[in-house]
């Protein structure tokens, strides 16, 4: 697809990049990984043709096409969302024009032995063969399936871009570059302003329909489900492995520790270079040795190691204030503004010691929520604190409430107490504030690096209550690794709002559903309730999903009522009786594929029950016996979709 030779960028005497080389093939899917500032971002910028790199090249075919999507970005606001979405196959329209034109000048030509003549024959097919790959049959189809799979409703494809937030708006721009269908993908953090769902959906469209991609993100889950290729950037060099991040880590440690030997090695070796030469500097009979050995020593190439890695750095949060038994209980509470309603009647009880996650699509009312637990919003319905409840809270603009004027070490040295305070210096480090950044003055600070400090702040302060919102969108894996261990040892309550599952993961024990002007509670962890979603969605999908259900509860009438109002009135009884009867007919075909599979599944978890045991380890009948039952659930599987696809064409 591409390669990379030679490339080096330097800012000043500073080299981030040097000579680094590598190649991507037509469907990698890589992520880059490095702390942060070791250039990731730069190499997108590269790739996508914004950066000139100080020496080196990316190599392109010709007219292979890039998406970009960074951090930032500036949208107009001039259009609706269908319509800025719709700007995503210009390139479509632009290449039917041309080729309306082609064809009308090949048709007035005769002049065919030539070789301007065979010369157009050929451009032609080419932007054939390019509309064929990239075209759409149905463009309108096209654009809402993805604009609804990045999180947006039906009545959301007719308002106007200005009306939406920036992490919104970025969800157009997005759809935009997805709709495209580009050679290669770059994407610089994209799930920074998506929620589960959509995060879900941008993995799946990643896996299964993406051409290549490289990507950059913090997010552990994602990286892990979309790409099977990581390339860490470290000290200005680059490591390749190919495998995804999970395996990555296992191989980055081994690597670490060959690469710590080494560095030992060599620094034993520059030491007693070192102590020969002094030892014997002065001396006339050991003077060939002396020069020899400083000649050494100045051809020697220095090793270097990456940073201390604190990952495993135990940061331990003061101990929360006794608070009482349930530090928030709601009953009836309702939030509206005008005549939107964000969200009705929602009861809740938090308990003391709970750990709980608010998730739902953008806009559904999470941190509106959040907001009249602080009493920052008025709302209907009853809302009480528990008895001495401390509440620490994070949002996005608290990182602009702290003092500009203080450094780095100052903000968190006024808020640590006890034994904390000697481990300053190591907290900073792990969010990434280690060495001279701990004297930065605030006031000079990213806006990223502000959200850190004002985490760190936060975090240091004794409180019974600490509510999260959004607390992983700035932090990189390590950080979040070291924040997700102090909430767990955390002895008070949490509130996380957050789409970051893997964050998530082990550490909540209750999962707040919000959405459709609700607020429902689950019980168990993030991923036992993305499974128990998955079924629900299943369940409540019409269509042919209905004339399932409607099987499967072995009510006649209600599979009838439930199948009826898709036959069209407009045909003749005889008609609509025989398609009943073919309805009928698929009907029971899919109940007894399911039961079939659902007998199979049984017969399966049985033998693995066994199969677990150490006799049953060593049963090779059974084993084979239970390969055997696995490929017919794969046939059994296969019958259920080709019933319900013949199913879903007669009911349509």
């Amino acid at each position: 697809m591409f390669s990379v030779e030679n490339l080096t960028v330097s800012f000043g005497g500073f080299i981030l990049l040097d000579e680094i080389g590598f190649v991507v093939d037509k469907k990698d899917r890589i992520a880059l990984v490095g702390k942060n500032g070791a250039g990731k971002s730069t190499l997108l910028k590269i790739f996508a043709g914004l950066q000139e790199p100080t020496q080196g090249r990316v190599s392109l075919p010709k007219d292979t096409t890039i998406g970009y999507l960074p951090q930032q970005m500036q949208l107009a606001d001039e259009r609706t969302v269908r319509e800025e979405a719709a700007l995503a196959f210009d390139r479509i329209l632009r290449m039917e024009n041309e080729l309306e034109k082609l064809n009308q000048s090949l048709s007035e030509r005769e002049d065919y032995e030539t070789d301007s003549y065979h010369a157009l024959i050929d451009k032609i097919t080419h932007l054939n063969e390019r509309l064929a790959i990239e075209g759409s049959a149905n463009v309108q189809a096209e654009i809402e399936k993805t604009l609804t799979g990045l999180g947006f409703t039906r009545n959301d494809f007719e308002r106007p871009t200005s009306e939406f937030s920036g992490g919104w708006r970025m969800r157009i721009e997005l759809a935009k570059i997805l709709l495209r269908k580009p050679d290669i993908l770059l994407l610089d953090e994209p799930t920074n302003h998506l929620d589960i769902e959509s995060i879900q959906w941008l993995e799946n469209f990643l896996s299964t329909q993406a051409n290549a991609v490289i990507l950059v993100s913090h997010d552990r889950a994602f990286i892990d489900n979309v790409t099977q290729r990581t390339i860490e950037i470290s000290l200005g060099k680059i490591y390749d492995y190919r495998v995804n991040y999970s395996k990555y880590v296992e191989l980055r440690k081994e690597r670490r520790e060959q690469q710590l030997r080494a560095y030992e090695n060599q620094r034993k070796q520059i030491e007693d270079t070192e102590d020969f030469i002094e030892r014997f500097r002065y001396k006339a009979t050991k003077a060939v040795q002396v020069q020899s050995r400083i000649k050494q020593l100045e051809k020697l190439e220095r090793l270097e190691i990456d940073e201390e890695d604190r990952s495993a750095l135990r940061l331990k949060f003061p101990p929360a204030p006794r608070s009482g038994s349930y530090p928030v209980i709601m009953e009836n509470v309702t939030k509206s503004y005008g005549e939107h309603i964000v969200f009705k009647n929602a009861t809740l009880t938090i308990n003391r010691g709970d750990k709980v996650a608010f998730v739902g699509k953008n806009g559904e009312g999470k941190s509106t929520l959040v907001k009249c637990i602080m009493a920052q919003i008025p709302y209907e319905g009853k809302l009480q604190l528990g008895h001495n409840v401390k509440i620490g809270y994070f949002a996005q603009n608290q990182a602009d409430l702290m003092n500009e004027q203080l450094t780095v070490f100052q903000t968190i040295d006024y808020v640590a107490v006890g034994d904390i305070r000697t481990k300053i210096r190591d907290i900073l480090g792990a969010f990434m504030f280690g060495g001279e950044a701990s004297d930065k003055k605030v006031a000079v600070l990213s806006g990223g690096e502000r959200t850190r400090l004002a985490m760190i702040k936060l975090l240091l302060e004794p409180v019974s209550l600490l509510i999260l919102d959004e607390p992983t969108n700035h932090l990189d894996m390590r950080s979040k690794d070291v924040l997700k261990e102090a909430l767990k040892e955390f002895d008070g309550t949490v509130i996380l709002v957050s789409h970051d599952r893997e964050f998530l993961d082990g550490l909540v024990d209750k999962v707040y559903e919000f959405g459709n002007q609700q607020v429902k509670e689950h019980l168990g962890g993030i991923y036992e309730f993305l499974e128990k979603k998955k079924i629900e969605q299943l369940n409540e999908l019409d269509g042919v999903r209905c004339t399932v259900q409607g099987t499967r509860s072995k009510s006649n009438a209600d599979t009838t009522s439930c199948t009826a109002h898709r036959v069209p009135s407009t045909q003749s009884y005889a008609e609509r009786k025989e398609q009943q009867k073919e309805i009928r007919r698929w009907e029971k075909k899919v109940a007894d594929c399911e039961k079939k599979i659902e007998k199979l599944e049984a017969e399966i978890k049985a033998m693995e029950e066994i199969l677990i045991t150490p006799e049953g380890a060593s049963n090779v009948d059974l084993l084979w016996k239970h390969a055997e039952e696995q490929k017919k659930v794969s046939v059994a599987m296969e019958e259920w979709t080709e019933a319900i696809e013949e199913l879903e064409k007669i009911t349509k």
